[in-house]
């Protein structure tokens, strides 16, 4: 399924993006943002700057350097949070706009061991804890 970029909330950056996550910082070629739902401690999602319904349609080039900027938000996370592991997800059935979901699992945490959920509705912080957790993610970008 292609997604039309009218519908699309990345490229709408509309207020259902808002509600689900913040903005952390726009990298090389995507935006880093922080889930606003933080069972798994760091939660953060990478999304291309273009409306791009999947990784082969990029060239070598701009994958490459998409790819560069999941691995900066991901080192950037380690650095921050400490998990065990980072899950990467790129789950695009209903909304092809390529990005990536990356989940911190610790030992003791949720589904470790297991598959994370796309949105438990368990855990949301003030405005504070988010800002805080932004500021640190990045400092490290």
């Amino acid at each position: 399924m292609y997604s039309d970029p009218k519908d699309c909330l990345y490229c709408q950056n509309n207020q259902t993006l808002h509600d689900l996550m913040i903005e952390i910082k726009t990298l090389r070629v995507s935006r880093a943002f922080i889930f606003k739902e933080q069972t798994y401690r760091g939660r953060c999602l990478v999304a291309y700057n273009g409306h791009v319904n999947d990784l082969n349609e990029l060239t070598e080039e701009e994958r490459n350097a998409f790819m560069a900027d999941v691995a900066d938000v991901t080192r950037a996370m380690q650095r921050v949070f400490n998990p065990e592991k980072i899950n990467y997800g790129a789950f695009s059935d209903k909304l092809s706009h390529l990005h990536f979901h990356l989940a911190p699992k610790y030992v003791d945490g949720p589904d470790y061991g297991g598959i994370f959920r796309m949105n438990p509705g368990e855990v949301y912080l003030s405005d504070e804890e988010y800002q805080e957790m932004i500021n640190k993610i990045k400092a490290e970008l």
